[in-house]
């Protein structure tokens, strides 16, 4: 049988013109979907995950690979294929029921039979009494439900769902992922799959058949996970929990792999650095030092009770690993002596430790310090340090890059940085450091 959606081999660049190779998004990126199932690409921001739901929408073409729709190739927007974005998306100007009608009418259906088709959506999706509501009149997950509506519609085949529950609060997000789940295992949705994307671990157990875990840097596929579990799922249940301990172990694993054979998503200088606060390494430090973890804390429950996601805390983690406060392998991350001696000492204790590991591991922090303790006017525009990073990353990466050291090393008091000018300097200029 034809799948209802193949991904052949699909590359993806973005930031460069002409014959010039851009930055690689997405690198030969494989996939099918059938009828009748739910498939959850999980991974962190970053990944492509979202480049390539636009381009099974048609909304971008892929550098390279193709996309076909039962059995077509994808060129452009699809009829059978609806999306549900991150943020509502909704016209401000017009009421529910318009925002609802608005795919119908586009496609010239006539007003009546519109009107019939959008109501029936709006009273399946739950906001039956808010037909004449304007979106500003409703709440965040309302909007996000004329969001549904909008798309259910058209009578979907495929339903691409782009992160719908991550701008609301927990408690609604929930409500609408568990209403979205009982209409599907009731057979109510005029659909035959669903395609969506997720950096929640949790989320995609709970919904998905299939769960693809993309990689970063470029975006793979990386890992299949089958999920047979039953519906309605229970967070509580042994082998939910299990499985959502398999997935942090395996993303974990990777991450510890990769620093292993490459560095920190990258080499050497080539180390792009994520825009973790000191406070935050500091916090996460704390509580892993903290009962009931006493320096070793299982992945999913740290997430738990911090209420974080993979976006959130994976970076943070890996960010201490780095500069080796902590370790992190099977979903589980546990201090190292240092971090031990960290979350013990006093402020000024710390910024010096701090300071210290930073020279020691994050190449870009030795060579900005090398500079200044070379030149005799121990300053050096942050231009100088921004542009050797677009040697080896992307503007944007070369600039969160920049942003991150700089705040990690005035911290450290390793060097000062003048936000006006835009330089670096040494307040009180020490003797050179030595070559690591």
């Amino acid at each position: 049988m034809t799948p209802l959606l193949e991904i052949r081999a699909v590359t993806q660049s973005y930031g460069r013109s002409g014959a010039e190779k851009g930055a690689l998004v997405l690198d030969q990126v494989s996939l099918t979907l059938n009828e009748r199932e739910i498939v959850g690409l999980l991974g962190r921001s970053g990944c492509g995950k979202s480049s390539l739901l636009r381009i099974v929408a048609g909304l971008n073409h892929p550098t390279g690979g193709e996309a076909l729709f039962r059995g077509e190739p994808v060129r452009g927007p699809v009829d059978g294929v609806a999306m549900v974005f991150q943020t509502f998306a909704l016209f401000p100007w017009l009421s529910v029921l318009a925002n609802v009608e608005l795919g119908l009418r586009a496609k010239g259906m006539r007003e009546e039979e519109a009107r019939r088709r959008a109501l029936k959506a709006i009273d399946l999706i739950g906001l039956g009494g808010f037909e004449n509501a304007y979106p500003k009149e409703i709440s965040g997950g309302m909007r996000q439900r004329v969001g549904f509506a909008r798309a259910l519609v058209v009578a979907p085949s495929l339903l691409l769902m782009d992160e719908p529950f991550s701008a609301l609060d927990v408690l609604t997000a929930e409500t609408l992922r568990t209403d979205l789940l009982d209409l599907w295992v009731e057979g109510r949705m005029p659909i035959k799959s669903i395609l969506m994307v997720t950096h929640n671990i949790e989320e995609a157990v709970l919904m998905c058949d299939r769960i693809l875990v993309l990689s970063s840097n470029p975006g793979r596929i990386a890992a299949e996970i089958k999920v047979t579990l039953p519906h309605p799922r229970n967070r509580l249940d042994p082998e939910f929990r299990q499985l959502v301990d398999e997935i942090y172990a395996l993303m974990t694993r990777r991450a510890d792999m990769a620093k292993a054979t490459s560095g920190f998503a990258g080499l050497g200088l080539g180390m792009a650095l994520p825009p973790v606060s000191t406070n935050t390494l500091a916090g996460m430090i704390e509580e892993v030092a903290a009962p009931p973890y006493d320096g070793k804390a299982d992945l999913p429950a740290l997430a738990d009770s911090l209420q974080l996601e993979i976006d959130d805390l994976f970076p943070v983690a890996e960010t201490l690993q780095l500069l080796r406060f902590a370790e992190l392998a099977e979903g589980d991350i546990k201090l190292t002596p240092a971090g031990q001696r960290f979350a013990e000492m006093e402020v000024d204790q710390r910024k010096k430790l701090f300071g210290d590991h930073l020279l020691a591991y994050v190449p870009i922090a030795q060579r900005i310090r090398r500079v200044l303790d070379e030149r005799p006017s121990h300053y050096a525009p942050a231009t100088r340090f921004r542009e050797e990073l677009e040697d080896y990353m992307s503007e944007d990466y070369a600039e969160m890059t920049l942003r991150s050291v700089t705040t990690w090393g005035r911290y450290g008091e390793i060097f000062a940085y003048d936000e006006s000018a835009q330089a670096f300097s040494l307040e009180s200029p020490a003797a050179p450091i030595e070559s690591p």
